[in-house]
């Protein structure tokens, strides 16, 4: 089964990039999407349908601003959407799709770029989707936690940690969350397959930095330990190209 998480800043740009007939030579079982900006009502969600989706849409309230889906080739058993806190889930931070051995979970992490009230506001959520995870690891045995968590965990993860150690994204206390986060039970997938470094996941638009693969690894797919013997493979898609992110992929037997 491949999984696939994607941050497509914007789903309508990315489709007028190509990502529908990425999408249908891809054809991953299972994609979370973020970022999509965007209401149902904005696109035609049959041009997903007609490649044998399931759709799974949970927009911000703002229009043109964060939201999550889900696109899903497998019936899921249920969906939940939203942490139960109406902060978070004005701006359509999480969608989860529970399957039979496992939940995926599609999440779309603050920024804190912006610093003050935003960076306060991304502490907060760190603090509240931790216990939410808690909680839920009590329910679901499998859990796989895909998105963009906007936080390099090592310093592997960012083509220059020395420079951006004061960086919302790269900050003490948000790496710090992030170890935190795989003591309670987690797999960052992707370095279990792939140690080396300058692999990454995001790029600004500014000064050529995806041509010179001056990057940030901020996406993941997290799975729960008792997965662990489930995940085949994990890798990132530098070179698609629908957005300041890539897709990033996991394999499960």
């Amino acid at each position: 089964m491949k999984l696939i998480s994607y941050n497509v800043n914007g789903i309508r740009a990315a489709l007028n990039k190509g990502f529908l007939d990425w999408l249908r030579q891809e054809s991953p079982d299972v994609i979370g999407l973020q970022e999509i900006k965007a209401l149902a009502t904005d696109l035609d969600l049959r041009i997903f349908e007609d490649l044998g989706y399931q759709v799974y849409w949970y927009p911000a309230v703002k229009k043109g601003y964060s939201g999550v889906a889900i696109l899903s080739k497998i019936t899921p058993k249920a969906v939940h959407y939203g942490m139960g806190i109406s902060a978070y889930d004005d701006e359509g931070r999480i969608i989860r799709a529970d399957y039979a051995d496992f939940s995926f979970i599609s999440a779309y992490f603050p920024s804190g770029t912006t610093g003050g009230p935003r960076q306060e506001f991304k502490y907060a959520f760190l603090d509240d989707v931790f216990g939410f995870v808690q909680d839920l690891k009590n329910e679901h045995r499998g859990l796989i936690i895909s998105g963009d968590y906007n936080i390099c965990h090592k310093a592997i993860d960012i083509h220059n940690p020395i420079s951006n150690k004061n960086t919302s994204g790269f900050l003490p206390d948000e790496r710090a969350w992030m170890d935190k986060f795989t003591d309670l039970g987690f797999i960052d997938t992707f370095r279990a397959f792939n140690p080396g470094p300058s692999q990454y996941s995001w790029w600004s638009y500014r000064a050529g930095s995806r041509e010179k693969n001056l990057g940030w690894r901020i996406d993941y797919h997290m799975a729960s330990k008792e997965l662990q013997n489930k995940v085949k493979s994990a890798l990132i898609l530098p070179d698609v190209i629908h957005s300041d992110h890539c897709p990033v992929v996991v394999e499960l037997v």
